[in-house]
């Protein structure tokens, strides 16, 4: 089986415009097949205040109203995505860059919740694998925006780090995936403040034993779980670690590298 890898960049690195291009060279230097999944970062919220479209937010989720929508699209799929495209154009990387509508390549459905109406929010349903796998296949990397589409004619806002996840899952049955996650921290902490208390690795087991010591913090636990999630659905591996470190990442000499057993 070939090797893919998908890499999802955070906000801060797209907030951030020499660490974005800084990684994108680095991108663009990766051999074989590759997929970046990018969020949104802040410009969205700044923009939205200039446009004075009030922004509401739940436990840390932004609440898409039809006008956030708008904005959310403009930003991510518009200017945030293309700009990443013609970066890695210009580092001699063929890139497209897609959204959920484009090519149908994510459809989701609006988000049910039982208190909470999160607007247009959307959940993954299916990944065109067939496309991806074409324009792969031609050598292109593809860079997804976090805006899908129900089928039917609605965008919606949905989490870059699913949209990551369930892309390497659906194309886990095709290539041998690892998958990525770079954020700003080295990698899983025991101590969140002390960089150089990075763990190496996490199977089941170990991952059991420092929950139940209360070693890694909160904010890891979701990411942890959607990790382990994706690994039981057929991805190798599952990387995370810090944006300017991507070439040891990769190589297994820098982050946490998460793995079945």
């Amino acid at each position: 089986m070939e090797k893919l890898v998908v890499i999802k960049i955070g906000g801060n690195i797209i907030d951030d415009e020499a660490k974005l291009s800084a990684f994108l060279k680095d991108f663009a230097a990766i051999e074989g097949k590759k997929i970046l999944v990018h969020g949104g970062g802040k410009l969205a919220t700044k923009l939205a205040a200039q446009l004075g479209v009030e922004q509401q937010m739940i436990d840390g989720r932004r609440i898409t109203d039809a006008e956030t929508l708008k904005i959310v699209t403009m930003v991510y799929a518009g200017a945030i995505n293309k700009n990443i495209v013609a970066q890695l154009q210009a580092n001699k990387c063929n890139a497209i860059g897609l959204s959920g509508a484009d090519g149908n390549v994510i459809k989701a459905h609006k988000r049910v919740h039982p208190t909470i109406d999160y607007g247009f929010v959307g959940d993954v349903d299916e990944v065109n694998t067939v496309l991806l796998k074409s324009l792969l296949e031609q050598n292109i990397a593809v860079v997804l925006a976090p805006i899908t589409q129900d089928g039917n004619g609605q965008l919606l806002n949905t989490n870059a780090d699913t949209i990551a996840q369930e892309t390497a899952k659906a194309l886990s049955s095709i290539y041998k995936v690892d998958l990525v996650y770079s954020f700003e921290k080295s990698g899983v902490l025991l101590d969140a403040n002390d960089d150089s208390t990075v763990i190496k690795t996490i199977n089941p087991a170990s991952y059991k034993e420092l929950k139940e010591k209360q070693l890694i913090f909160a904010g890891m636990i979701p990411k942890l779980d959607n990790a382990f999630t994706a690994l039981n659905s057929g991805v190798t591996r599952v990387i995370i670690g810090k944006a300017e470190q991507l070439h040891h990442i990769l190589n297994g000499n820098a982050g946490t590298t998460i793995l079945h057993e």
